[in-house]
């Protein structure tokens, strides 16, 4: 694979993660997570970022995503470096999340940065480490506990 075609797949298996959680495609979203996965949210959660397997993950934001109507992820400004089998994606992103709420707005959206560390597992690229750092939000944050 030439540097330019991992490039590519690696922009794309990052993409996936946010398209297959957006569209609900829980039985897609495992297949772009490695065998061990670190997350690292504490950005806006606190805590410790978790070690967890895809199934783990799906799971997870299956429960998390079924307390909104719909949600919409946008990922982009890729800068991707490859180091053999290794690689790091940082970007762009802006997550919007909606729900019919009567108690406040509708939307709760947030901005900032995601860092990928990717490794190719059998010619295929795999997220092993996601850091998401929120940079500004917006909204009603409270709408996944209203309900």
């Amino acid at each position: 694979m030439s540097t330019t075609e991992d490039r590519l797949a690696i922009i794309e298996t990052c993409t996936r993660m946010a398209w297959h959680a957006d569209q609900r495609e829980w039985n897609r979203l495992g297949e772009v997570f490695a065998d061990s996965v670190t997350l690292d949210y504490t950005s806006l959660n606190g805590g410790e970022p978790a070690v967890l397997t895809p199934p783990q993950i799906v799971k997870a934001w299956s429960s998390l995503f079924s307390a909104f109507d719909a949600t919409q992820h946008l990922i982009t400004n890729h800068l991707v470096t490859v180091d053999g089998a290794t690689a790091l994606c940082t970007a762009s992103f802006q997550a919007t999340h909606r729900r019919t709420n009567p108690f406040g707005s509708p939307l709760w959206t947030l901005g900032g940065t995601y860092r990928f560390d990717l490794t190719r597992t059998d010619g295929t690229w795999k997220i092993r480490a996601v850091v998401m750092t929120i940079t500004w939000a917006d909204g009603n944050k409270d709408l996944a506990g209203n309900g």
